[in-house]
């Protein structure tokens, strides 16, 4: 009786391991999932610049604070009443830039930003970051 509650012994063992492994393996595929997503999301799609009325710059967010703001970009849209403006809404990661940006409202400004593929919730509510603005001189 003792080889087979040794045979069985030795049985529960192996699937334990097995089972230890299987786990690690999962958790080291969904951890590799994880990261892979995070890189991929934080690639850069476009580069450019946009030109137009800075009506606001907040900071905002419930769990994660972040900086946001709405260029008003004027003239591009014609209707009965006249020109109406469309509004752009951006993300600033940078502290600096945001009192640079805070300094310039309601003046006109050219952003330079940069759109990622998605924007995590701590990083900002649009793929569009704001790295650098200089007021124009009309």
């Amino acid at each position: 009786m003792s080889e087979y509650k040794e045979i069985v012994k030795d049985g529960v063992k192996n699937i334990g391991n097995r089972m230890k492994k299987f786990f690690l393996y999962v958790i080291g595929f969904i951890l590799f999932g994880f990261i892979s997503y995070l890189v991929i999301c934080n690639f850069t799609y476009s580069n450019g610049t946009r030109s137009g009325y800075l009506v606001k710059i907040t900071k905002k967010g419930y769990i994660f604070k972040t900086y946001e703001g709405t260029l008003g970009i004027t003239g591009l849209a014609q209707t009965k009443q006249g020109f109406m403006s469309t509004n752009w809404d951006f993300s600033v990661r940078n502290k600096k830039v945001y009192h640079t940006l805070d300094s310039l409202q309601g003046v006109p400004v050219k952003l330079y930003y940069k759109e990622k593929l998605k924007a995590m919730p701590w990083q900002g509510d649009t793929p569009y970051f704001v790295y650098a603005a200089e007021r124009v001189k009309q």
